[in-house]
């Protein structure tokens, strides 16, 4: 291959968008506004922290529902999300899936971005007038493996959070909110509202939100750069030229064949929910699967004999989605550029890869045992 081509495949418009964000909040941090916003977090809980990545869920997935979509959402929630999280005790870890299954939870709601391009690529099959159907196996799904996690990663940190919360109660009485942070809340409220109503480029306005406080004397250049996790950008950014070179080279094409033999009437669920789920682990799930497969889900059901549309359709969508956390995802990409220590961040791409790929098997399972009976309702 020509450098260009090779070159050709450097995420740059992701690469923008995780300068960006981290760079914002990496503002927020320096002047101390993530660490008050942090304390004033935890008292929505009433000092019961374990309840925290509940509300990281919830709050991702009402932001992804109403239509800017799971990648939005979640470049909006995550660091913010992390800050508090660290700050309670909460392992990196269960903020980045709370978060990430939130976006994904509300994702494909009728009136979210992703959401319509699901349900016209389903049209396109014949499949009609099954958008409850469609949000509700999408939302189930996320939100069941999210308690899943949720309860074992909370019960061994029980005391760790209750501790940190309270801690956090009292120097929430003794230190208010400066004027600095804020304008600086302020600022991000602006920023969030000109993505999700004025459909402001997310990266790119970050970078304007940036230019402002800095002007404005509310954080230090210098300082905010040096906490930007360039290392971990970096990273992921090489990933995913390798994973275009994959595409290019037809690994994907090959990949694909060799698992769609696999299939018959009574799997076709369980199937073609591990395929999507395996593509979508190192590919956009909205870009490149939703719209290569959901078209062909009526053909697929005649091609095999058997099978019915609309199950195949929500086994493409939920399968496709559970993995969105791998770090070979943007999803997962941008909670792992949230972590500024090289070190930890590396043990979540680790522990957020192999999260993604086992819910190719459970997601599998999952629209195996539920895709038919939701479908038939």
């Amino acid at each position: 291959m020509k450098p260009d081509a090779i070159i050709a495949g450097f995420p740059g418009s992701l690469f923008l968008t995780l300068a960006g964000v981290t760079m914002l909040f990496a503002c927020a941090e320096s002047n101390g506004t993530l660490e008050r916003l942090a304390h004033k977090a935890v008292l929505l809980v009433k000092g019961r922290g374990g309840l925290l990545p509940l509300l990281f869920f919830l709050i991702a997935m009402v932001i992804s529902s109403v239509g800017p979509g799971a990648i939005s959402s979640v470049a909006l929630v995550v660091p913010l999300a992390m800050a508090i999280g660290h700050r309670s005790g909460i392992p990196s870890f269960l903020t980045a899936l709370m978060v990430a299954n939130g976006a994904n939870a509300g994702n494909l709601s009728p009136i979210s971005s992703i959401g319509v391009i699901a349900n016209s690529k389903m049209a396109e099959a014949g499949i009609t007038g099954h958008e409850l159907k469609v949000w509700a196996s999408n939302f189930g799904a996320h939100a069941a493996v999210s308690l899943v996690a949720w309860f074992f990663l909370t019960r061994s940190k029980t005391e760790t959070l209750t501790n940190s919360v309270a801690l956090s109660d009292d120097q929430t009485d003794k230190s208010p909110l400066t004027r600095s942070q804020l304008i600086t809340i302020a600022v991000i409220l602006i920023w969030i509202c000109g993505v999700l109503f004025a459909k402001l480029n997310l990266g790119l306005s970050a970078f304007a939100a940036v230019v402002v406080m800095i002007i404005g004397n509310l954080a230090e250049e210098r300082e905010i750069v040096k906490k930007v996790p360039w290392t971990v950008i970096l990273m992921v950014c090489g990933v995913s030229v390798l994973i275009s070179l994959l595409e290019k080279t037809g690994g994907m094409d090959l990949f694909t064949g060799l698992l769609a033999r696999m299939a018959g009437p009574s799997s076709i669920n369980g199937v073609i929910a591990f395929i999507t789920g395996a593509i979508s682990t190192y590919s956009s799930t909205s870009g490149v699967v939703l719209p290569a497969f959901l078209p062909t889900a009526s053909k697929l059901a005649a091609q095999l004999g058997g099978g019915d549309p609309l199950a195949i359709a929500l086994s493409i969508n939920v399968g496709s989605a559970l993995v969105d956390v791998s770090p070979l995802s943007t999803l997962g990409a941008l909670c792992v550029a949230t972590v500024t220590d090289e070190t930890d961040s590396k043990k979540l791409f680790q522990k957020l890869l192999v999260w993604g790929l086992s819910m190719t098997v459970v997601g599998a399972i999952l629209c195996q045992l539920f895709a038919g009976w939701i479908a038939r309702i």
